[in-house]
């Protein structure tokens, strides 16, 4: 029993020993010397307060509430059209553009495509400071229609470049001659080279009677951007700028200072509209271009019958071999109406290509005349 108590009494003394021990080892030391203040004196922010300006709850959802009206969003008409085909899906699809921004290509057909969403655009960060919005691209942008020259449109705005950029090279350019043969009714720049006309590069400058300005000169390239228009901050009253990508009014008229109700600054949009129009007219009496309407059987939901139903109707080109001033005429009408801002990106720039077009057709005869 004696011996019992002792063998506790023992172990008692040592668990206390080891206590000791541990609180001797662990006890805070005496304190240093006081650091340097900031530069201003006074504290800074939390690490993670950076973060929280994105990734907070309310901001994430104020953000998807804008994406969910951009047309990037719903993938109208370009998932479906093309988002699977492995030559298109590197702009037409989310899974394709991940893998051209990761590996410089797409390694084949996408089974199931989907629209784009944030990761499309938004991979890892690299600095965490609060201007790194971990871009997956935003290197100057070496063309598809020519691998041998740069666009630069500056910072987070080649992001957008990487897809709004012409896919062919100007006809002469392309196959040089006399002549060039349109193959397809789908023939042109492509749908929406809108880098190009910014950068002022990639069209048929045909010579005429208005000087090119020089590439990269554009106004909107040197003093505004394409997040600066399209994704200033998001106006509430009308839906636009932040990430629903829709030109904000607000944004350029703060920049032109006038209070103006559409983006016809100067009354660029009138004249180029009027130049598009002016410019498809002699290509639709010159035979390269004509209207077409396509009509499908739908189901008509008030009387239960299957009708036949005219689809709008647009101007396409028509397939055949052209004088090569005509196709390269047509090259510029088409990309310049798939551009859409009507001369706002470059007014210089598109108001020579489709004045100098203009005039070159109308010095060419009519067929059968």
């Amino acid at each position: 029993m004696k011996k019992t108590r002792l063998f506790f009494q023992f172990v008692g003394i040592g668990v206390f020993a080891i206590s000791l021990l541990i609180a001797g080892c662990t006890k805070e030391g005496p304190m240093g010397p006081a650091g340097a203040d900031g530069t201003n004196g006074i504290d800074g922010t939390d690490g993670n307060s950076t973060c929280l300006d994105c990734h907070s709850g309310d901001t994430k959802a104020t953000i998807e509430a804008q994406f969910a009206m951009s047309v990037h969003s719903s993938g109208i008409n370009a998932v479906d059209y093309a988002g699977g085909n492995a030559s298109c899906a590197r702009c037409h699809s989310h899974q394709g553009f991940v893998q051209y921004a990761n590996t410089g290509t797409v390694a084949g057909t996408i089974t199931n495509p989907t629209a784009w969403e944030c990761t499309t655009c938004h991979g890892l960060h690299e600095s965490f400071e609060a201007t790194d919005y971990a871009l997956r691209l935003k290197d100057p942008v070496h063309p598809i229609f020519d691998p041998a020259i740069t666009m630069d449109l500056g910072g987070n705005s080649n992001l957008c470049a990487n897809c709004h950029q012409s896919r062919r090279a100007e006809p002469i350019i392309d196959k040089p001659g006399d002549t060039y043969k349109i193959t397809s009714t789908h023939y042109g720049p492509h749908h929406g080279a809108q880098a190009n006309v910014v950068a002022g590069v990639g069209f048929a400058e045909i010579e005429g009677s208005v000087a090119y300005p020089a590439p990269g000169s554009a106004t909107h390239l040197a003093q505004a951007s394409c997040t600066g228009c399209h994704m200033a901050e998001f106006d509430n009253e009308k839906d636009q700028g932040g990430h629903t990508y829709n030109p904000s009014l607000l944004a350029c008229n703060t920049c032109h200072g006038v209070t103006e109700t559409d983006f016809n600054y100067g009354g660029v949009r009138s004249i180029v509209e009027g130049q598009l129009e002016t410019l498809r007219d002699e290509l639709v009496r010159l035979g390269v271009v004509e209207f077409a309407q396509e009509s499908v059987y739908e189901l008509n939901e008030e009387t239960g019958l299957i009708e036949l139903v005219a689809l709008p109707g647009e101007y396409v080109p028509v397939v055949g071999t052209y004088p090569m001033v005509q196709a390269r005429a047509f090259f510029n009408w088409a990309g310049l109406e798939e551009d859409r801002s009507l001369g706002v990106h470059n007014p210089k720039y598109v108001k020579a290509l489709l004045q100098n077009s203009i005039e070159a057709l109308e010095a060419e005869p009519t067929p059968g005349s």
